[in-house]
């Protein structure tokens, strides 16, 4: 997975000395790099201390100073706004609403901003090496998917409170939010590989914090917003479920997520599928490769549209878009159908990149599927998949890698009845995303490495996200059992400051160390960390022994875990009914 903490503290992730890293850069691209260096830093600056024609009212400027109070960056959340940054004057001020989508439109000039400073740098391309141009590829990618979301996101907030339930509302402005600034990080990580990547890397930085800084402000404000209302309409209606709604389903009723109509549940349940488009590596159907089959899907289609992927070896790379909605993946069987590519940092890939197929657009589905990346345990970080998609699904499928096996990116997202393989943070990446009923096994891992079963990295108090296991299998491949004690498992280490990962209602083998959990470096994010288990089952469950960080609990009281259900935690019962499988909303 991506490793800027490690590669500026020196810290290997395969336990081996890292490699001597090269220096070498282009003076021809250096030239173009401290431009671009000087024209990020003189924009961020302009933006923050722009003193334009934008002055407040006291009204406004009491109502601004309230508002920015709640943020990480009081002080920079005031002066863009009331140094007239993004055309202050002549707009109304009067509610926190105001300031927030004041807040966002700044925000939307200055990821313009980054993506002129990334043009300009990519103009020096035949002087970077190919990893740097991969990675300046996936920052253009991050910015229109940042941009896609907080247009969204002031589009949501121009309907609010009315046009959903508060929650609901809370739960999509949050979630938009907490990927734009999950992207600014992407962006980055893809600089972290070879001493080299620092030039490229600092022409940047400026301008993705400053980024990252604006939406932590628009997503403090927005959590104080609906928090408050959502209490008060609580204290107005004395009933403290009555938005909630959660259904507790004790007796494995089968749900499906609400957007797939009937026919589509029957056609998940059907052998007979009837697709759009078929699949055939043979040749028997419509395309050869399923990257064609996803080139020629409809854009931003509101219906589900079927691609079917019959039983076969599928070797290549597949992207499914931001703008390819409602796609669905069936395949012949997680056995017989198998895509599989071995893209790989060592061989010159960002980790963002490597993925194996990666997926963007919102309301994807796929079942019955193989995801494997091929690299292997000596060419580190090499992603089987890699999911932003919102209100994502998968059922019955396999992930299959090494390090950093399933990269689940952002956005909400729902894994069900899956297999999931690897070994140094195999599961990693900050969306909000629930594995239930799930097979989660470490494999054996290269000379001295150890797995680890999750890298959960939230890098804001205030985001959504997090991984949660629930009702799930935690245990070790054939390959791993007769050696686990020379190679040590580990439920989860922090890679980012505010890592959450809950591990509930599972059954844990004797493959996880006592200890449970693994540090990043020292004692980076041990107090603000959110690690829990609760109510899990197996030799590897014992909690006696476990970690005694500040930021670990072992949770007794079951009230204190719903809120990490899927009817909670990724707003499942607006998005997670019908009939088709078995789990459930809540405990």
């Amino acid at each position: 997975m991506p490793t800027i903490k490690e590669f500026f503290a020196g810290v290997s992730l395969s336990g081996e000395p890292q490699k001597g890293k090269k220096i070498i850069l282009a003076l021809f691209a250096s030239v173009l790099l401290v431009a671009a260096v000087v024209g990020v830093v003189t924009g961020v600056k302009s933006m923050e201390n722009n003193s334009g024609n934008g002055a407040l009212s006291s009204e406004a400027h009491a109502v601004v100073k309230s508002s920015c109070s709640s943020t990480f960056y009081p002080e920079l959340c005031f002066s863009a706004i009331a140094n007239g940054g993004g055309g202050v004057a002549g707009k109304k001020l009067s509610s926190q609403k105001d300031v927030i989508e004041i807040s966002l439109n700044i925000t939307i000039t200055a990821v313009d901003h980054n993506s002129a400073a990334i043009k300009k740098l990519i103009k020096a391309r035949k002087n970077l090496n190919g990893r740097e141009k991969t990675a300046l590829r996936d920052c253009m990618e991050m910015v229109d998917e940042t941009l896609h979301e907080l247009h969204a996101t002031v589009k949501d907030l121009e309907q609010y409170p009315t046009k959903k339930s508060l929650i609901r509302h809370a739960d999509d402005l949050k979630t938009l939010v907490s990927s734009a600034i999950t992207n600014q990080g992407t962006c980055l990580d893809g600089f972290s590989h070879e001493d080299a990547d620092k030039h490229v890397r600092e022409a940047l930085i400026d301008g993705q914090e400053h980024v990252e800084k604006m939406c932590s402000n628009s997503l403090a404000m927005i959590k104080n917003m609906t928090d408050t209302d959502i209490l008060n309409q609580k204290k107005l209606s004395g009933n403290t479920n009555k938005n909630r709604k959660l259904k507790e389903d004790h007796n494995d009723g089968a749900k499906w997520p609400e957007w797939l109509s009937a026919g589509d549940r029957k056609l998940l349940q059907s052998s007979n599928v009837k697709p759009d488009v078929v699949v055939a590596a043979d040749g028997s159907g419509k395309y050869r490769t399923v990257s064609e089959a996803v080139a020629k899907a409809p854009e931003r289609s509101s219906r589900r549209y079927v691609i079917r992927i019959k039983a076969g070896l599928y070797k290549e790379n597949v992207d499914v878009p931001i703008t390819k909605t409602n796609i669905m993946f069936v395949g012949d069987g997680r056995i017989s159908t198998v895509i599989a590519a071995s893209r790989n940092v060592v061989d010159g890939s960002t980790t963002f990149h490597s993925a194996t197929v990666g997926v963007v657009g919102a309301r994807f589905f796929a079942r019955d599927i193989t995801f494997q990346n091929t690299a292997g345990p000596a060419n580190q970080q090499a992603v089987a998949l890699r999911v932003g998609s919102d209100q994502s699904a998968f059922y019955r499928c396999n992930v299959i890698a090494y390090q950093d096996s399933l990269y689940v990116h952002s956005n909400r997202q729902f894994f069900v009845n899956c297999y999931v393989v690897g070994t140094i943070d195999f599961i990693f990446g900050n969306s909000a995303v629930v594995f239930q009923d799930c097979d989660i096994h470490a494999r054996r891992p290269g000379p001295q490495q150890k797995n680890i079963v999750t890298a959960q990295g939230r890098m804001d108090r205030n985001q959504n996200t997090g991984i949660v296991i629930q009702k799930s299998r935690i245990g070790a491949t054939p390959d791993l059992r007769p050696f686990q004690k020379e190679f040590p498992t580990f439920l989860g280490r922090p890679w980012m400051e505010y890592s959450r990962t809950v591990i509930m209602q599972s059954s844990i083998t004797d493959v996880i160390d006592p200890a449970g959990w693994d540090i990043w470096d020292g004692n980076f994010a041990l107090n603000t960390l959110v690690y829990r288990e609760y109510n899990n089952t197996g030799a590897g469950a014992d909690t006696s022994r476990r970690v005694n960080w500040k930021g670990f609990k072992v949770i007794t009281n079951s009230a204190e875990v719903v809120s990490y259900t899927p009817g909670v935690f990724i707003d499942g019962d607006n998005w997670l009914s019908g009939t088709g499988i078995p789990f459930s909303l809540g405990l």
